[in-house]
């Protein structure tokens, strides 16, 4: 008699009480995994301009953001932080796309995009191998396809809309900028945020010494008309305003009323987050940050990374409001 019940029991949990469980666990599982919205997009390929080789190339869109994030961040960086920085290209080249595909970008006619700064950086193998140390295609390489194959179509999103301006730059100096306090208008999704993650950066400060003189020719050069002479020089140079995140707005330097961001580019500063002192009779410039400021901070995407957030956390601090989406 015991031995029927303990068959009963034994059939019983065999065929009801363990397929129940595996149910129920995998029901688990379907709800943990994170499903990304669709957006109806179907790029497939960009055109981009080959600045030294003067022709365009059609290549497959995952194939040119290997190429990009290669060469836009270092491949020694956090895997969340690369695959962040392949969905900020990827979502560069959607906006390039959808506004120039047919028609040509006016800076370079019959291509959506070209492979220098002025898009963004795009090496393909061939470059790749040229220009990186022999191991880093072996070594690196494998980890950039990952972070870019990983990610595959997805892209950020404001309002339901593939953004146009998913600007990033190396280091913030611990605050982003507004991006009207940059360039010339407001955007939603570019605000000024803290980036406290990314004094690991090798030009989080920098030092920059002029001798009166150049300093004085190199701002002669940019500006024919500026009144400024060697000649107690300190009392000719005053800062006039800064913006929330730190960079200068305006400075005054003799006659002038200058952008900080103008300096910068004359005086080839990494940063318009600068204060200026004097000793031994030169001008020292100490700058914080490198680029100009607005959107992601590439070192700060990586601290992040370092401290455990994925890359949805990273974008969605450096980007405010939006939503990351997959193509489809």
């Amino acid at each position: 008699m015991k031995k029927i019940i303990g068959l009963t029991i034994w059939i019983f949990v065999v065929i009801i009480i363990i397929p129940a469980i595996l149910i129920r666990s995998c029901d688990i599982g379907e709800k943990s995994i994170k499903k990304e919205k669709i957006i109806k997009e179907d790029i497939k390929y960009v055109y981009v301009y080959r600045t030294k080789k003067d022709k365009v190339q059609k290549v497959e869109i995952e194939e040119y953001l290997k190429g990009v994030v290669s060469s836009e961040m270092p491949a020694s960086f956090e895997m969340e932080a690369l695959k962040a920085q392949a969905i900020a290209a990827r979502s560069y080249a959607v906006s390039r796309v959808k506004a120039y595909r047919g028609k040509g970008n006016p800076g370079h006619k019959d291509s959506e995009l070209c492979d220098d700064v002025h898009c963004q950086v795009y090496r393909d193998e061939s470059d790749l191998r040229d220009v990186k140390p022999k191991h880093w295609m072996r070594d690196y390489y494998p980890k950039i396809e990952d972070a870019v194959e990983s990610t595959k179509g997805l892209i950020m999103t404001y309002e339901g809309k593939p953004i146009s301006q998913p600007l990033f730059h190396s280091t913030s100096g611990g605050k982003t900028e507004n991006s009207e306090d940059v360039f010339t208008s407001a955007v939603p999704y570019l605000r000024s945020v803290e980036s406290p993650y990314e004094k690991e950066a090798p030009h989080y400060t920098d030092e920059y010494v002029l001798r009166p003189s150049e300093f004085v020719a190199k701002m002669k050069k940019k500006y024919k008309d500026i009144s400024i002479s060697e000649k107690n020089i300190k009392s000719q140079i005053k800062i006039v305003e800064r913006s929330e995140g730190g960079r200068i707005l305006k400075i005054k330097i003799g006659n002038k009323i200058i952008r900080g961001r103008d300096v910068r580019s004359a005086l080839g500063l990494r940063s318009a987050n600068f204060s200026i002192r004097y000793g031994g009779g030169d001008i020292i410039f100490n700058t914080v940050g490198y680029g100009h400021g607005v959107g992601m901070s590439q070192w700060g995407a990586n601290g992040m990374a370092k401290e455990g957030y994925k890359y949805d956390d990273i974008l969605k601090h450096y980007y405010i409001g939006v939503e990351i989406m997959k193509m489809k």
